[in-house]
């Protein structure tokens, strides 16, 4: 699980150092080529047999839309606007997002304290995207930070629509079936680029490759084994150290720096999750995309 949270916090470093040549579509979709043909390939060999009914398709088409499509167009093109720290602290927004969405959506009943919860991760959140007002000198930020967050709620609702899917594919079926159709949404985007093509470094083949094979299908594989030997509250407390991580790499690689303000943010938002976490059942957040044992945010 370790391994993971390092790769996906790295992925923000990886993006965003992408990004300068890539043009952010095009990255997204040539990420994602590469992580469907081989997820394509690891699902041949490890469940020849499994297929997607057709009820299912228009919900696997549309959970592909939301969590690749949609979420790695925001995602991508808040990277050009914003730091990679800022980006990995707007992260620890999913699971309050995913638990105040799911109340909203089943009409459930606040305790007091959860309440407290939701309201210290929302001033958190705003002191995360626009540091209290001090980017008002730097609006390309804030922008950022606002296509940032706006990829966090497309992932929120994949997670939800995947709930139902979980209980009958398997998470590498639903992965697979999932990126071919956010593939395929997004190469209509990415020829809108096409302006900015060019002959793109070595090292920037390298990246995309890196994040295909190591942040779109390493990742998925090594919390899948997590959850196979860890309770959902030990690996949901552990993704809340990707922003953390995030971070890190982006001060000591870029040479970053994150106000202090939106560091509180993040110091608020953990603490709300951890309240939220404590007070009851483990919030949908936990139980990312597949189901019980879903897959998270990726980076």
């Amino acid at each position: 699980m370790a391994a993971a949270v390092a790769l996906w916090g790295v992925s923000f470093l990886v993006i965003k150092v992408t990004v300068s040549e890539v043009p952010p579509v095009t990255m997204a979709a040539i990420r994602f080529l590469m992580a469907s043909l081989l997820l394509s390939v690891l699902l041949r060999r490890m469940e020849p047999g499994a297929k997607v009914e057709r009820p299912d398709r228009r919900r696997m088409a549309l959970a592909g839309l939301l969590g690749i499509t949609v979420y790695f167009y925001c995602e991508n093109k808040g990277m050009t606007l914003t730091t990679a720290s800022n980006a990995a602290l707007i992260t620890a927004i999913i699971p309050i997002l995913a638990t105040g969405l799911d109340l909203a959506l089943n009409r459930t009943r606040l305790s007091p304290v959860r309440s407290a919860g939701l309201l210290l991760a929302a001033a958190g959140t705003f002191l995360a995207l626009t540091a209290g007002g001090q980017l008002a000198s730097a609006p390309g930020h804030l922008l950022g930070n606002l296509f940032i967050a706006c990829a966090m709620t497309a992932w929120v609702f994949y997670t939800l629509l995947n709930k139902a899917l979980g209980s009958r594919y398997s998470g590498l079926l639903m992965t697979a079936s999932q990126t071919r159709w956010g593939t395929l949404f997004l190469l209509p985007a990415a020829l809108a680029e096409y302006r900015q093509w060019g002959m793109f470094s070595a090292g920037a083949w390298v990246n995309m490759a890196f994040l295909a094979v190591c942040c779109s299908a390493g990742c998925y594989f090594l919390y899948l084994y997590a959850l196979q030997r860890l309770d959902v509250t030990v690996t949901t407390m552990y993704l809340n150290l990707v922003p953390v991580v995030g971070v890190v790499c982006g001060w000591l690689a870029l040479g970053e720096t994150v106000h202090p303000v939106q560091l509180a943010g993040g110091v608020l938002i953990l603490a709300a999750i951890g309240i939220v976490q404590r007070s009851g059942r483990e919030p949908a957040a936990g139980e990312e995309a597949g189901g019980g044992q879903g897959r998270p945010h990726t980076g």
